[in-house]
């Protein structure tokens, strides 16, 4: 059973996801919108993917504040959450993704990755240190 991760931001989605046995985790890609609510061709990209990598599971991050508060970003993530539940007909579950683009800005950084260019990579690599999270827990 593969997992997929996501790291939903205003602009991009960071795509994750697991080996088949749920052991581990790999950064997919990145898919990047223009405006944050424009989110159909973003919803088509996760269901190709679902179907490539034949997922039957998502993990989405649930970025809460450091003191546990809900905030306008959770609350978007929440109605994304529904949009794809409805869409792909998949359990979506809401992981706690606090600190994930701190260690991923981190981890870019100590693997050399110029400044310039991580923007590219830091949801793609927040995206596998979500679902790797969630896959460890289990």
């Amino acid at each position: 059973m593969r997992i997929m991760g996501l790291d939903y931001g205003t602009k991009t989605v960071g795509v994750a996801i697991s080996d088949a046995l749920g052991v581990t985790a790999q950064g997919i890609e990145t898919i990047t919108r223009k405006e944050e609510n424009k989110l159909r061709r973003t919803c088509a990209r996760i269901e190709e993917l679902i179907r490539e990598y034949e997922v039957e599971k998502i993990v989405l991050g649930f970025p809460k504040h450091m003191n546990n508060d809900i905030g306008e970003r959770a609350e978007k993530t929440l109605e994304f959450k529904e949009m794809l539940e409805r869409r792909t007909g998949l359990e979506v579950m809401i992981w706690d993704e606090r600190l994930t683009t701190v260690s991923a800005e981190r981890i870019l950084k100590e693997s050399g990755v110029r400044r310039e260019d991580r923007k590219k990579y830091v949801d793609k690599i927040a995206a596998v240190l979500i679902l790797q999270g969630y896959l460890d827990s289990i």
